[in-house]
């Protein structure tokens, strides 16, 4: 095994990168016949395929994923219950002009908010949208804000929303990646899932309209618009479809433990080999996707075992001056089945070349980054593989050391210094002063005692 030791600082692009749109390693070219695709581990939210995943595109109705996933919030808060009756307000058409997928429901009209559900996400009803968007937040203005909102929290970091439905806006675009997050968010909502795969439901007769039966226009779980691409792994979705937009489709499928997100944008008509008339790509390749991940991805715990990796210098003991470093804890990801987890190769970064003693068994003294190519799977702790003591002796030896380094210190010492330096030079001056004195004093005295003693 390699080491890697670099600065810190050197990898946190990549791992910035990477967590923007994690890929994975060692990507299949499958062609497909899209604009921008992604492919979503939904239960761990690796990104396993992508095709231009992070770029604005126009959602046409799979924007109704939002609105649908905001009235299952207000119902799930208390705010609404699947039984409150909805009123149709005279704004429910607010916006809608030329041919748009409708439920024809009439002003004044009352639904159940779970029969709006199903007119909202079966026919794509955009006069539906609107009408939930007023039930929650009471006028369709702030919805559309409250969309936004949402999605910020959802961590959409290209997304913004004009409108309810998807209904063709220059401003209202999103990205695949956005729409897998917010696929990913709804399928926690088993009513979702119940609503999304029905083929058909039924809306009862109101007070001014008789019954009236919708078909699912997902084509993997609804033959009523198109036929033969029926999928029994779909647990949801939702159609899009706009001249800007192209065919659009955001899907969910599940097989065992395993939950799936397929998003296909700006997708449309396709020829096929085997097939004379024309297909909807938007179908054929999100099962084509979904596959893919089926069969090519596995959860794969990685780890680097219990043997030493590097080592610290270490200072203040008499029983070692290092200790081993090794990773600690593992990775868990989902990686291409033909990936070989003896390939991931990893970067150390130690906190600080040397340490102090005391050290324990165990304490993080540093990280190991684990990548494959460009893409970074994740970071284990390093830590200390045994414990080291500290010497007393050599404690206090450095304590007193440290004492006299300290600038508090230098500073009573060099004011203390100064002082002596002064008393020595006044104290000197001083006796050059008193000198002369002292002689004249002599001089004096004798000449006194030479008086005394003359005679006359």
């Amino acid at each position: 095994m390699k080491k890697y030791r670099f600065l810190s600082v050197l990898l946190v692009l990549p791992m910035l990168l990477s967590l923007l749109l994690p890929v994975s390693a060692a990507q299949e070219d499958l062609d497909l016949f899209c604009t921008h695709a992604i492919l979503l581990d939904a239960n761990h939210g690796d990104i396993l395929y992508d095709v231009k995943s992070g770029e604005r595109a126009y959602p046409a109705s799979t924007t109704k994923l939002m609105t649908c996933l905001l009235v299952l919030e207000a119902v799930q808060s208390g705010q609404l219950t699947l039984e409150t009756v909805v009123t149709v307000p005279g704004d429910a058409y607010q916006g809608l002009t030329g041919n748009f997928s409708t439920a024809g429901l009439k002003v004044g009209e009352q639904l159940s908010v779970e029969e709006l559900l199903y007119c909202l996400m079966l026919p794509s009803a955009n006069e539906a949208a609107n009408v939930l968007a007023v039930a929650v937040d009471g006028s369709i203005e702030a919805f559309v804000e409250h969309m936004n909102r949402r999605a910020a929290e959802l961590g959409c970091k290209g997304t913004h929303y004009a409108n309810t439905h998807g209904m063709h806006q220059d401003e209202h675009y999103t990205t695949a990646y956005d729409l897998a997050l917010t696929m990913q968010a709804c399928l926690e909502h088993d009513l979702f899932r119940t609503i999304t795969t029905a083929p058909k439901h039924t809306v009862p007769a109101t007070g001014v309209s008789g019954e009236r039966e919708f078909y699912n226009t997902n084509g993997l779980v609804s033959s009523w618009k198109y036929s033969g691409y029926l999928y029994d792994k779909c647990v949801g979705g939702k159609t899009g479809s706009t001249d800007e937009a192209g065919r659009c489709l955001v899907s969910a499928a599940e097989d065992g433990d395993e939950l799936l997100i397929s998003v296909i944008l700006g997708s449309g008509p396709m020829n096929e080999a085997g097939y004379e008339q024309l297909r909807q790509g938007q179908f054929v390749e999100s099962r084509r996707l979904l596959e893919y991940g089926f069969s090519n991805f596995q959860r794969v715990t990685i780890t680097k075992g219990d043997e030493p990796v590097d080592k610290v210098k270490v200072t203040m003991s008499r029983q070692a001056d290092e200790v081993n470093l090794k990773p600690q804890g593992s990775i868990t990801r989902t990686l291409p089945k033909s990936m070989d987890v003896d390939d991931i190769e990893y970067r150390i970064t130690r906190f600080a070349d040397e340490v102090e003693a005391p050290v324990e068994a165990g304490q993080v003294m540093g990280t190991m980054t684990l990548y494959y190519e460009d893409e970074v799977y994740g970071t284990l702790d390093l830590v200390a593989v045994t414990s080291v003591e500290r010497s007393d002796l050599l404690h206090k030896k450095q304590q007193f050391f440290d004492f006299f380094q300290s600038a508090g210190v230098k500073l009573a010492l060099a004011c203390g210094g100064l002082v002596v330096l002064l008393a020595g030079l006044q104290l000197l001056v001083f006796r050059k002063r008193r000198r002369p004195h002292a002689k004249a004093g002599a001089r004096t005295s004798r000449r006194g005692n030479y008086r005394g003693n003359r005679r006359y």
